[in-house]
């Protein structure tokens, strides 16, 4: 079973007010497949319901792409087949964490490399 990481009330908002929006994506993915474990429809398809409506359709390559998988775990799970949209949603998940890990490293590498220029 997925263990959340958000588990303390008082950790989740001080976690939320401080989140980059990224991090409240993967986030929503976090509280998406734990209710999906828990077989929470209720709380499984609003949040997938608001991940749904947050896509940007000014890009519509990825936008129309990402409604099409919320649209399959809605209906997954309308059908009561909670695991097909906990794997959707866990890779959907991953995806999400290893860019938000590739652009930290990212963003913390730069400051060296620019002093590495000044001094340099």
């Amino acid at each position: 079973m997925y263990k959340s990481p958000y588990l303390n009330k008082e950790y989740q908002k001080q976690e939320v007010n401080s989140a980059t929006p990224l991090h409240l994506v993967i986030m929503a993915y976090d509280l998406a497949i734990k209710s999906c474990e828990h077989r929470d429809f209720q709380k499984a398809t609003t949040t997938i319901g608001c991940l749904r409506d947050a896509l940007d359709f000014d890009v519509p390559e990825v936008s129309m792409g990402l409604f099409s998988i919320y649209q399959y775990c809605l209906d997954n799970i309308r059908k009561g087949n909670y695991e097909a949209a906990t794997s959707t949603l866990t890779e959907l998940r991953d995806a999400w964490k290893q860019t938000e890990l590739h652009l930290a490293s990212r963003s913390s590498s730069k400051p060296a490399s620019l002093s590495a220029q000044i001094t340099a």
